[in-house]
């Protein structure tokens, strides 16, 4: 009888996934399907763009069943579900009206004393759904208004008719047998006996009338909220909604947020990254705080073992509150929070310990010194061996001092504001003395404490130094012609999945130690590095930290070579090769030259910080066909 019962729910539950393959309502614009058993959608794809592009369906099914709930259609576009009633009658509690770019969810109480709550949930695998808006802390709660975002498809606005709602969100990754992400919209109440939600498409992103109809840019139309995601159970934006929040790439949030028009009525990207901010300046940790996630947490995070918090993270947390504060003029924040900014910024500048104007990281960087799990190197770059003098994270220290110097001068803080100042023209002083390496001609990424350069030409930390203005103009070319040289050398031409990192293998030496094979995380099992090489951090190819390579080529007026690169990325943002998997457990987020996927996020939002280079290119000037 048991295994009876067992069939049957499985034939339900398989029923449930089959009729999830067709939706019940489709316009150019969205497609929804709609369970047979429970108040849940089976099928739901966007195309903001209203091209048609449906035929991808993430929804997951829960697989639940109640055999007093019914569905119903009224019409094309009229759906629904009854509920049996304490005396047996059918009465309607979810209503769904469908136009071409909305949906109107309504609820109803009637007799049911309790309805069940309408469930969109995601296979995270499929797409990497997220809602945008602002949460409390400690609650699994999004409040109205907010945005429903599919990466690579597009956006709905939702908002309701209860004043202060806030629907249910939740999002896991691991230990669970789907990785997912659910919405949940709350039924009505007897309080509340009526509750409308609205749902409307929206394609947010800067509008610039200089690329307007032009097809190449409809990748950075559906994409641009991609860098957005905020994982529910820290309430913060992080990797994804289901990964770890980095206080080092908050900073890149911030850039975009910037840029980003209203999400909906009184709601900014910038209140996100306020809402992201307040939590650390409350003392919660993210991904390179010493701290992080190393006490048991109800969330799927990395925890950070190393006893040193990177050298990135504070550089990273001042530049994200000057831009909020840019963007808002919100001095009432800046006032309030200003003394732990200061107490950043000076956290950021003991690090150099020795007086020489460059921040030194705890650990060596020395060849054969290589980083573990219990000691990551000192930056993002968390696999490669960035030690001592780092320099991708002394050019973003650099633009942090100058950031918070104008900030400290709003603040009317001249004190601050000259230790700042002083503190960046010591650092650039002494930056490309230490850094650039003769026999290269390029800047090394450390000098370990040994004094030795260790130099795998970083794409990215030319790039950060030119853009942030570490290297004059002549010095600046003479790098970015040795740099495509030596592109054009190694044979790396495939600029539609991104960047490599670094043009040649990190050696063993320099790489961490983990053991897992080399094709997993580019880890060498040669002492050359050449059997890791394209694989994750060593020297895969990702959008992340492209645009500073690209950032600094249009700086320096070298538009041909800036559009060598981000035109053909622009193609592959609109085809979206820079998140998904192409086998299980190897994501898109990371690529060998070839285009294989060696990642594990699925996604990670740093990829679409590149797509700011929009802005660079659209005032180039340039004209092309319509």
């Amino acid at each position: 009888m048991n295994l009876m019962k067992t069939l049957i729910a499985c034939l339900g539950f398989m029923t449930s996934v089959a009729l999830a393959a067709s939706p019940d309502y489709q316009s150019p614009f969205l497609a929804v399907g709609f369970d047979r058993h429970s108040p849940e959608f089976s099928f739901f794809a966007l195309d903001s763009l209203g091209q048609g592009k449906l035929s991808d369906n993430p929804a997951l099914p829960t697989g639940q069943t109640n055999s007093a709930i019914q569905f119903f259609q009224s019409g094309k576009n009229h759906f629904g579900w009854t509920q049996l009633d304490a005396k047996g009658r059918s009465v309607a509690v979810w209503e769904i009206v469908c136009g071409a770019k909305s949906l109107t969810l309504i609820s109803h109480t009637r007799s049911i004393t309790n309805p069940s709550p309408l469930v969109l949930q995601f296979d995270q695998k499929s797409n990497h759904a997220t809602l945008l808006g602002l949460m409390n802390p400690d609650e699994r709660q999004m409040r109205l208004p907010c945005v429903l975002h599919l990466p690579d498809k597009g956006s709905m606005k939702i908002t309701s008719s209860l004043a202060g709602g806030k629907l249910n969100y939740d999002a896991r990754r691991r230990r669970v047998p789907h990785a997912f992400v659910r919405v949940e919209f709350p039924p009505a109440t007897k309080e509340h006996p009526l509750v409308k939600y609205d749902l409307n498409v929206a394609t947010i992103y800067p509008h610039l009338p200089q690329i307007d109809g032009d097809a190449s840019f409809d990748g950075f139309r559906r994409s641009f909220l991609n860098i957005f995601q905020v994982n529910p159970r820290v309430q913060m934006l992080a990797n994804n909604a289901a990964s770890d929040p980095c206080p080092f790439t908050l900073f890149m949030y911030s850039e975009v947020a910037l840029q980003t028009p209203p999400l909906a009525k009184n709601l900014t990207a910038l209140d996100m990254v306020r809402m992201t901010l307040d939590r650390y300046l409350a003392g919660a940790k993210g991904y390179g705080q010493v701290g992080y996630a190393c006490t048991p947490v109800d969330a799927d995070l990395v925890p950070w073992y190393t006893p040193w918090t990177t050298l990135d993270t504070c550089p990273s947390l001042l530049i994200a509150a000057c831009n909020y504060v840019r963007g808002t003029k919100d001095f009432m924040w800046a006032k309030k929070n200003y003394p732990q900014l200061v107490v950043w910024g000076r956290e950021m500048l003991a690090a150099d310990k020795d007086g020489n104007g460059l921040l030194e990281y705890p650990s060596t960087g020395n060849f054969g010194d290589r980083p573990r799990g219990d000691r990551r190197p000192s930056n993002w770059w968390d696999t490669i061996n960035f030690g001592h003098e780092d320099a991708y994270a002394n050019a973003l220290a650099y633009h942090a001092c100058r950031e918070f110097a104008s900030l400290a001068n709003q603040m009317g803080n001249t004190n601050d504001e000259s230790f700042f100042n002083a503190a960046a023209d010591k650092l650039r002083a002494a930056y490309v003395p230490a850094f650039l390496n003769p026999k290269t001609g390029v800047l090394a990424g450390w000098r370990s404490a040994d004094g030795e350069l260790h130099d795998y030409w970083f794409t990215f930390v030319q790039g950060a130094a030119i853009t942030y203005g570490l290297v004059n103009t002549n010095l600046a070319d003479s790098i970015m012609d040795r740099l495509l040289q030596k592109m054009q050398e190694v044979g790396y031409t495939n600029f539609a999945i991104g960047l490599p990192g670094n043009l040649v293998p990190v050696h063993k030496g320099d790489y961490i130690l983990q053991n897992h094979p080399p094709t997993r995380y580019g880890e060498p099992l040669l002492d050359d590095g050449s059997d890791g090489f394209q694989f994750y951090e060593n020297g895969g190819a990702t959008g992340c930290f492209a645009w500073f390579t690209v950032k600094a080529l249009y700086q320096l007026g070298r538009v041909d070579d800036a559009r060598k690169m981000f035109l053909p990325m622009l193609a592959g943002y609109a085809a979206g090769k820079f998140q998904g998997f192409d086998s299980p457990g190897k994501s898109r987020d990371w690529r060998d030259w070839s285009g294989g996927g060696h990642g594990y996020e699925g996604l990670l939002v740093d990829n679409y910080f590149a797509l700011l280079a929009v802005f660079d290119e659209a005032n180039t000037g340039y004209s092309r066909p319509r």
